[in-house]
């Protein structure tokens, strides 16, 4: 039913839609991610999510194509909402092949472009991700990828010196705190006293993001399999 509606949505899109025109503009931008094999990176996570407190960590991340990612940070747990942690540029870009690839224009404000992958395989988890691509730089801006069992989530990159590989110094990473579930046994301490219950009910339809600051890129040296037991 949802691909249905989203199909009738693509099909009115107004006559600026360009098919093969959006299909060369997201081959080229891939082009740059094909030069990753894998990395290392280390920067610093910054949590901002209401009523919980937790501090800046260090992490560090793993990526190795064609879609393994891990985050590691200086506690040992992610505090990366489930079922997030494989929705990163990288493999959005990596699935485009197996999408439709739809030219929505270009966002108002920025003169970004648009454009819009939809999964031809249905029991794909995803349903729809939207690219906001700098045209002149090749360049992903930003993403808002929804899916079926995980809500919607939303990306926005910064790049400076590792922007040939389309690697961002800092990635902001945006979700629903509605279905955010804390790690099994972790607890922190609410802003304004509640305990945990008593606070559940005001996460709801609030906007939680992760901060990640990239200090440095290890880039195709090699990461092991185990790294992502």
């Amino acid at each position: 039913m949802v691909r249905i509606l989203l199909n009738a949505f693509i099909f009115f899109l107004p006559a600026i839609t360009h098919g093969q025109a959006a299909e060369e503009l997201v081959l080229k931008v891939k082009e740059k991610f094909d030069k990753v094999n894998d990395y290392e990176a280390k920067g610093k996570m910054k949590m901002n999510v209401t009523f919980i407190k937790a501090p800046v960590a260090t992490v560090k991340v793993y990526y190795k194509k064609p879609d393994k990612l891990k985050i590691n940070n200086e506690s040992g747990i992610s505090l990366v909402p489930k079922g997030s942690i494989n929705i990163s540029i990288a493999n959005i870009i990596a699935n485009a092949a197996e999408c439709d690839i739809i030219d929505a224009g270009k966002e108002e404000k920025t003169q970004w472009r648009v454009v819009k992958l939809l999964p031809r395989n249905e029991a794909a988890d995803i349903v729809l991700s939207t690219l906001y691509i700098d045209e002149q730089l090749l360049l992903i801006r930003k993403t808002r990828t929804t899916t079926k069992e995980n809500g919607t989530y939303e990306l926005e990159m910064t790049y400076g010196k590792y922007a040939e590989y389309g690697l961002a110094d800092k990635v902001i990473f945006s979700f629903n705190t509605k279905d955010y579930k804390l790690p099994k046994g972790v607890t922190f301490d609410y802003d304004d006293g509640t305990k945990k219950e008593e606070s559940k009910d005001k996460l709801k339809n609030k906007k939680g993001k992760v901060e990640i600051s990239y200090s440095s890129y290890a880039i195709n040296k090699g990461v092991p399999d185990s790294i992502f037991k």
